[in-house]
């Protein structure tokens, strides 16, 4: 694959961005920008497949970028430590080619979707809990886009990896659909686009379930009234990056 003037941008350096970007690399993608601001803990080994015994404690930032250069040393990586936040989101993505959200929280996501459209970006929304994995590729103009979906942050305590766990092979197999829909939106293919990728692990069920835009969608839809990022509108879960 040729080089890449603009970055993929990685948010999310954890159990869904390493398989991803392992399988970027792998595939020629030589240009990345990663936004983390965590560090390796033991807990994270079993699915953050980059990082090693000898990294926990350690800025997962650096150990990413040195788990990557051991595939190859031609990688132009930017590394940029701290959150995707109301007010650095869409600095982060827009120059990018394509986002990968591989965040662990609803705010966030929510978050990029948003700025990832008002930098007419495409995105690739990826996440995993227990044994569930989701991935939904986003065309820059919407229609649909994660608001048709989902529409809001939901109310209520949230399921998430911190409170309910994630199996490893699961966080893999939502990194590696993530990285399939990213290398599908660099070479134009139109069907990266238009539905939502499920994996449901307890029964090895893999499916792909069509999304229609909807109308009324605050973010593409007709008259949609979200044209900036106003940070009272992620105030679910704190945004955060991981």
């Amino acid at each position: 694959m040729p080089a890449l003037v603009k970055p993929i941008v990685l948010i999310g350096a954890g159990g869904i961005g390493a398989p991803a970007a392992l399988a970027l690399v792998r595939a020629g993608i030589t240009t990345l920008r990663i936004v983390d601001d965590d560090a390796v803990e033991l807990s994270n080994l079993h699915r953050q497949i980059l990082y090693e015994d000898a990294d926990v404690g350690s800025p997962k930032l650096g150990a990413f970028d040195a788990a990557l250069r051991r595939e190859r040393a031609d990688l132009e990586i930017e590394l940029i430590g701290g959150r995707a936040l109301p007010d650095t989101a869409l600095d982060l993505v827009s120059d990018a080619s394509v986002v990968l959200d591989a965040t662990d929280n609803f705010a966030s996501r929510f978050l990029l979707a948003d700025a990832a459209m008002i930098a007419s970006v495409p995105i690739v929304h990826a996440a995993a809990v227990r044994w569930h994995a989701t991935v939904m590729a986003v065309p820059a103009g919407g229609r649909p886009c994660y608001r048709c979906l989902f529409e809001d942050i939901p109310s209520g305590q949230l399921v998430d990896c911190a409170t309910a766990g994630v199996l490893g092979p699961v966080c893999g197999i939502s990194g590696a659909v993530a990285a399939d829909r990213v290398l599908r939106i660099l070479a134009g293919e139109a069907d990266a686009f238009g539905h939502i990728v499920t994996y449901e692990g307890v029964r090895d069920h893999l499916r792909q379930v069509a999304i229609a835009p909807r109308k009324d969608c605050a973010l593409c839809g007709d008259g949609a009234s979200i044209g900036s990022i106003d940070a009272s509108r992620y105030m679910g879960p704190e945004c955060e990056a991981g």
